[in-house]
């Protein structure tokens, strides 16, 4: 069965607004028998009358008095299902929804916020901390548009833009013994370990390379502790309890603030970072948009790298 178009209830209402087809033509922009044409289709349509035409002009019908109120409502709401549209396609008035590992906010997240506040001000902004692998989940099952994870990640139905950042994995000790040159894996073994990432030792990409050079040169590495996050490590390292393993750029500021100090890892553990988006699926402009400005701040950060010559 046949619907009626938007354009043919604009039609409607011009005619009964302005009393004639002509005047509703004029308003309209449209030769007057096309207009009437279309609310004859109408008229078709419906299986109604919706005007009496008389030497005077046109005089709605009981139906056509009843149709006004529908119509008008049918266009409101479409005026506002279209604005609706605009609002979700404009940067200005979108959300941004966005995830990444769990210790960016230590050095990406807080400048990151608050430049992207600045430019759009009107913005929402929804940044959830996770476990990589969680963020690739969450942006595989579309609970978050797009996030920064450390590669290697299950990338099934993701696409991935590569090569975004990378981070190299230092040896963190209060002793400064420990650190005058580049530690091996057979000296890893034989220090007292704090290692992070309790819950996902068996995907953290740090873990697992440690593991695979370990098993390689017939080297086993049993950590003394074991915690979730990087932070926790370096604050029990502060205190004597054992060295650790930290990403350069998260342990940073800590390390500087309890005295600590680093050393490269031999050979260097390199990490690195890639955005993640769901495959085929688009975004909104303002989650594009925070993520080039993501891209802007992390190549700054990289910029300050004591690794960035060799990066």
């Amino acid at each position: 069965m046949a619907q009626p178009t938007i354009r043919q209830l604009e039609y409607f209402l011009s005619a009964a607004r302005n009393g004639t087809f002509a005047a509703a033509a004029v308003e309209n922009h449209i030769a007057q028998p096309s207009l009437s044409e279309q609310i004859a289709v109408l008229e078709r349509t419906l299986e109604v009358t919706l005007f009496t035409r008389t030497s005077r002009g046109l005089l709605l019908t009981d139906a056509g008095k009843q149709l006004i109120p529908l119509a008008e409502k049918t266009l409101a709401d479409l005026r506002e299902f279209t604005d609706w549209s605009r609002r979700i396609r404009s940067i200005e008035e979108g959300t941004v929804s966005f995830g990444t590992f769990n210790s960016a906010h230590l050095y990406l997240l807080t400048d990151l916020i608050r430049d992207f506040h600045a430019r759009h001000p009107r913005v929402r902004i929804q940044v959830v901390g996770l476990n990589s692998s969680e963020v690739a989940d969450a942006v595989r099952d579309g609970r978050l548009e797009a996030g920064l994870v450390q590669l290697p990640v299950d990338d099934r139905e993701l696409t991935l833009t590569p090569s975004v950042f990378s981070d190299q994995a230092v040896y963190v000790s209060r002793d400064p013994s420990h650190t005058v040159k580049p530690v091996d894996i057979a000296t890893l073994a034989e220090r007292p370990l704090i290692l992070s990432e309790a819950r996902w030792s068996q995907d953290d990409p740090l873990r697992v390379s440690l593991l695979t050079r370990a098993q390689r040169d017939g080297i086993a590495i049993h950590p003394i502790v074991e915690v979730e996050f990087q932070t926790h490590a370096l604050e029990l390292a502060a205190q004597g309890i054992g060295d650790s393993l930290v990403s350069y750029h998260v342990g940073r500021p800590l390390m500087a603030a309890r005295g600590l100090t680093w050393a490269p890892l031999d050979p260097p553990i390199i990490e690195h970072y890639a955005f993640i988006t769901r495959r085929n699926a688009a975004i909104s402009p303002a989650t594009a948009q925070f993520m080039r400005l993501a891209h802007r701040v992390l190549q700054r950060i990289a910029d300050d790298s004591p690794f960035a010559e060799r990066d």
